[in-house]
């Protein structure tokens, strides 16, 4: 899979509870928590971002509390990839799991600047800055891994593969 968008850029130890604040974790409809993401660490980001667009971020992205919520609220708010020096274990986790695809680039992450365009090429583990006119290499998604992304996460993923086996 190949994402070309513009760049949301953070710093380091972005933690959930600014993804998406507790306050509104009353809910799981998925365009509800989108309406949110990132409130607390950029109150314009819901209004800015437009489909296809890239979050990237320093060191530790996705630290703190362990909420599903947090990937899909910024999937669902239009981001198509999250690139990031680091993830938190149980982010990147989540992340996979909601099919949201994240890319470990520490030169990119830290290359990259507010508004750059980035293309992102998962199989092939390139991050290239369209601005820049620089390419960085990042750790490629492994074949299983990808294919999670593609069918949209663990449950579609699942659901498909049990489809397969069902014989219909």
């Amino acid at each position: 899979m190949i994402f070309e968008g513009t760049v949301h850029k953070y710093g380091r130890d972005v933690d959930t509870d600014v993804i998406i604040p507790a306050r509104y974790l009353n809910t799981n409809d998925p365009q509800e928590l989108a309406s949110h993401a990132m409130d607390d660490i950029d109150a314009e980001f819901v209004g800015r971002v437009q489909q296809g667009d890239i979050v990237v971020a320093e060191e530790n992205f996705g630290c703190g509390s362990s909420r599903e919520h947090a990937p899909v609220a910024i999937k669902v708010a239009g981001v198509s990839v999250v690139v990031a020096a680091s993830f938190a274990r149980i982010f990147y986790r989540n992340a996979i799991n909601t099919g949201l695809p994240i890319v470990v680039c520490p030169a990119a992450a830290a290359d990259a600047k507010m508004g750059d365009r980035l293309k992102v090429d998962l199989a092939a583990g390139t991050v290239e800055n369209l601005t820049q006119g620089k390419t960085y290499d990042a750790e490629a998604f492994p074949p299983f891994m990808q294919e999670l992304i593609d069918s949209g996460g663990l449950l579609p993923y699942v659901k498909s593969k049990i489809g397969e086996g069902s014989g219909s």
